[in-house]
């Protein structure tokens, strides 16, 4: 199968940063926006990323031009009907991916392939939203935040997905210089079913005081390894995003590691989103992190 244009429907932080990826990479992109001020802010963090890498002498002022030359930007669903691949990276809204996926049923050619970006709602639900003959091109592409970055991408197959589909994303995958795991089509797929419970953890250690936000992280760091502590890795996520994931995970198999804690809730309905919103557990000023918050 071969794909040479690809569609990002949203232009969010995973949006803008599979569009990013994709144009990287030497595929035709178009990048699809609710309105024309949501495109403007997503085109310009992908022109930022680039500034900042020419700026740093990774990239020349021709490789960026030439970048440039790759990324289009749309409030229509229309404009994507030319597109091999479309990737829906809208919030998540089970009501909201199944408007666009009807949209995308309507526009799209009979041989392009579908994907969905969720971490955590079920692939196979988007499925009424289609053509029957589209469900064999339908399949979860879980990328991780910030994409640019992370080197992992979860491949999600339902019951109806086809081996020629997940052969081309793989390869979709690799061509972006990342590397795919083939998951199922179950709540929270291999990653988030794994680590959601851990960063929730976090979260009531420090709902109980049993060590400050600093400190938990700091613990986690420097004890087993990680990158970053899971409290500020949380705010990097979206306590809101936290909060969804969580109540999806719960409501499928109702263990209480899945179950959101207070504070989380509490935070989010203060709207303490974490990074995003510039505070969280902690204080944030743009990407850099300051100091913790109470609680």
């Amino acid at each position: 199968m071969d794909i040479q244009h690809i569609g990002i429907v949203g232009c969010g932080l995973m949006g803008s940063g599979i569009a990013q990826c994709a144009a990287e990479a030497g595929y035709q992109v178009w990048v699809k926006e609710a309105d024309e001020a949501l495109l403007a802010k997503g085109l310009a963090r992908i022109q930022g990323a680039w500034e900042r890498a020419a700026v740093k002498g990774k990239l020349t002022g021709d490789q960026k031009a030439e970048l440039g030359r790759h990324l289009n930007g749309t409030t229509t669903f229309a404009a994507l009907a030319g597109c091999d691949l479309v990737v829906e990276a809208v919030p998540e809204r089970m009501d909201l991916k199944l408007q666009t996926f009807a949209e995308l049923d309507r526009v799209l050619g009979p041989g392009a392939l579908l994907c969905t970006n969720t971490s955590s709602l079920s692939v196979a639900q988007i499925s009424p939203a289609l053509s029957p003959h589209r469900l064999a091109r339908l399949a979860g592409l879980h990328f991780f935040n910030p994409v640019p970055v992370m080197p992992l991408v979860e491949v999600v197959r339902t019951l109806a997905t086809d081996e020629d589909t997940l052969a081309a994303l793989r390869a979709f995958v690799a061509k972006l210089g990342k590397t795919a795991v083939l998951a199922p089509d179950a709540p929270g797929f291999v990653v988030n079913r794994l680590l959601v419970p851990y960063l929730l953890d976090a979260m009531r250690c420090a709902e109980q005081k049993l060590a400050t936000v600093e400190d938990i992280d700091t613990g986690m760091k420097l004890g087993c390894g990680h990158p970053m502590g899971p409290l500020h890795l949380s705010d990097f996520i979206g306590l809101d995003t936290m909060q969804s994931v969580a109540e999806v995970l719960f409501e499928a198999f109702g263990e209480p590691r899945f179950k959101a804690p207070s504070v989380l809730r509490q935070l989010v309905a203060a709207g303490r989103l974490g990074r995003k919103s510039g505070s969280g557990f902690y204080r944030w000023e743009g990407e850099k992190r300051q100091e913790a918050l109470p609680l």
